[in-house]
């Protein structure tokens, strides 16, 4: 037996030498060290401010050492007390929360029944025009969601807001309190608004059902009740139960409808109570409620995870096209066809017409009355804050190019983002670092903006370390607008990094290309599909953002959404309208442009 002694073990290379052959592994191979920077940005990014907001919910805040018998900066239940338990409770939480639930119940109870007719119209009928219905009622999607509740100010506003009345008011028409502010009009508006949530998700369910397996239990002799409650409803429970919780979720974080529609009756959602914290420097007050927010959100997402994986037992195994059979409505065909052009009608061309009549009538929606002082005019009688017209001067133009310029960033840096962190993913030998970065950049999806919105704000309030206070500087827009859509771009990158083989990227690093020739000359022309997705999506959505970016903005850094809301808050409802519609424009024609630009449609596989 050969014996190796200790003068045969070969000599460990010097320190210097490992070190300089692990630094020539880096830089032809940099995954390992881009993962490790990717979880410290992702950590500070969006694990920190979740993390800031709880601590503050912890903490005594300055100015409320008096009320609490503590010191500044002590760990507290005080906020606690006062959210959940003390006087005021009820008008800090508990109605507002209950608010929160008619207005989420309302609007799901609406959407459902509006998405999911018009999702059955047009893919299980032979309704004319399936095509058309299908691309036409998703673009309620396409708007501000405030959009509607706007026009519905034009429309039913008394006098108990200020300013200007409405269309019926004007006319003599006394439109009530519950008809013009408060829960009906906000469950209509945002129901107008989510609906194509239903539409989409439902159609494509049905699109998959195999129209055979209610054949085969017809012939067998099932009455038409036991087919629905048997086959049918099974095999819908996974879309139903997401688009419940997808609206809900929505409902929770928005802000804009509650804010214009609630607040002339006082009518609180959570998420308005939240942004009035915000606004009254109620910072730990603010936390408490952010928090809960971000638990409901979270939990809302787990559950729909949970229930998909709990349906994908419902699943059909059948022929083809089985679903191309369509049912035959005979001569319900047009009248069915009148009734998509009505729902179209309704969510679009009414709000969208609405506001732009409002803008060149003094009294609204009279066409005897009839400027363009709204939008051109050099002095507008009686205007303080915004004294002309909104193509004079330099306030839309200066938000126009904030949102341009932010927005435009913001999506870049996602899009780039999101591709690094698939390349990470599935390119890198670290198991823990690529479940972390595929976790936590999902983690912005299960937090409803305004509640993120507010983590960040109590983050980058105050300088924190080596980290200057970012409130109210650009920097700060473009991070959390970056940070909130990376889920869409993370996701993306995976996928596209997934179908990519390792081939083309191996033979150029023989070739002896750098990484970053690579990436340039290989990954990102052969992704350049996922980095054009990741670009357009975030830069459209973005552009009509309003819940995120409403208390992150100051007066250098006003967008066209807070330019929108704050004529609101003046009460031009007029000039508010016409700053809406040049968004609308601005969203429609970019989707329109990526839908042509990548051959897609949102309402791809409907009414095909």
């Amino acid at each position: 037996m050969a014996v190796v002694t200790k003068a045969e073990t070969p000599p460990r290379p010097p320190t210097s030498r490992r070190l300089l052959y692990r630094l020539r592994v880096l830089r032809h191979d940099p995954t390992a060290a881009l993962g490790l920077i990717l979880v410290v940005l992702l950590g500070y990014l969006v694990v920190a401010p979740l993390v800031a907001v709880l601590s503050d919910a912890f903490r005594l805040q300055y100015g409320d050492d008096v009320h609490a018998g503590q010191a500044v900066g002590e760990w507290t239940g005080y906020y606690l007390w006062r959210v959940f338990r003390s006087q005021i409770s009820g008008l800090l939480f508990w109605q507002p929360l209950l608010n929160t639930l008619v207005v989420a119940l309302g609007t799901v109870l609406f959407a459902l029944a509006l998405g999911g007719g018009m999702a059955w119209l047009v893919t299980r009928t032979n309704v004319p025009g399936r095509k058309w219905l299908a691309g036409a009622l998703v673009i309620p999607y396409m708007l501000p969601s405030w959009t509607f509740s706007l026009a519905w100010l034009t429309l039913f506003k008394n006098e108990r807001a200020g300013g200007q009345v409405g269309f019926l008011q004007a006319q003599g028409v006394r439109t009530p309190d519950w008809l013009a502010y408060g829960a009906l009009p906000i469950i209509v508006t945002l129901g107008l608004h989510y609906y194509p949530f239903v539409l989409l998700l439902v159609g494509n369910a049905l699109r998959r059902i195999d129209a055979q397996l209610v054949d085969s239990a017809r012939i067998l002799g099932a009455p038409q009740r036991t087919v629905v409650r048997r086959i049918v409803i099974p095999l819908m429970l996974p879309a139903l139960s997401s688009a419940v919780l997808l609206v809900v979720g929505r409902v929770l974080g928005t802000f804009g409808t509650p804010y214009v529609l609630g607040l002339p009756a006082d009518f609180r959602v959570l998420s308005t109570g939240l942004f009035q914290s915000i606004r009254d420097r109620s910072t730990g007050v603010a936390s408490v409620l952010a928090t809960v927010i971000v638990i409901v959100g979270v939990l809302i997402v787990l559950a729909d995870t949970r229930m998909t994986r709990e349906h994908r037992r419902f699943v059909t195994v059948g022929g083809k096209g089985g679903m191309d059979r369509l049912s035959d409505l005979r001569r319900l065909r047009w009248p069915a066809f009148a009734l998509g052009l009505v729902v179209f009608g309704v969510s679009v061309l009414v709000p969208v017409f609405t506001l732009l009549l409002s803008t060149v009538t003094r009294t609204p929606l009279d066409l005897s009355t009839f400027t363009l002082d709204y939008w051109f005019a050099e002095r507008l009688p009686g205007a303080v804050g915004f004294p002309h017209g909104v193509f004079r001067g330099s306030e839309l133009w200066a938000a126009a190019w904030n949102s341009l310029r932010i927005v435009g960033l913001a999506s870049v840096i996602c899009a780039v983002a999101g591709l690094l962190v698939g390349y990470v993913v599935v390119r890198g030998t670290a198991p823990r670092v690529a479940f972390f970065l595929r976790q936590v950049s999902f983690l912005p999806y299960l937090v409803p903006g305004i509640a993120f919105a507010a983590a960040s704000l109590s983050l980058f309030a105050v300088a924190r370390g080596p980290i200057p206070a970012l409130y109210g500087t650009t920097f700060l827009l473009i991070l959390v607008m970056a940070v909130t859509h990376l889920p869409y771009s993370s996701r993306s990158g995976i996928a596209a990094m997934t179908q990519l083989g390792r081939e083309p990227e191996e033979a150029a690093q023989i070739a002896g290309a750098p990484w970053f020739q690579r990436m340039r000359r290989i990954i990102f022309p052969i992704q350049k599909g996922a980095l054009v997705t990741g670009i357009v999506l975030p830069f459209i959505s973005g552009l009509k953002e309003l819940s995120i970016v409403v208390m992150l903005t100051t007066t250098g850094t006003e967008l066209l959404t807070t330019l929108s809301i704050g004529l609101v808050d003046y009460g031009y409802t007029q000039l508010a309208n016409a700053v809406v519609l040049v968004i609308a424009l601005v969203s429609f024609t970019m989707t329109y442009l990526t839908q042509r630009l990548t051959k897609s449609s949102l309402a791809s596989g409907l009414g095909g």
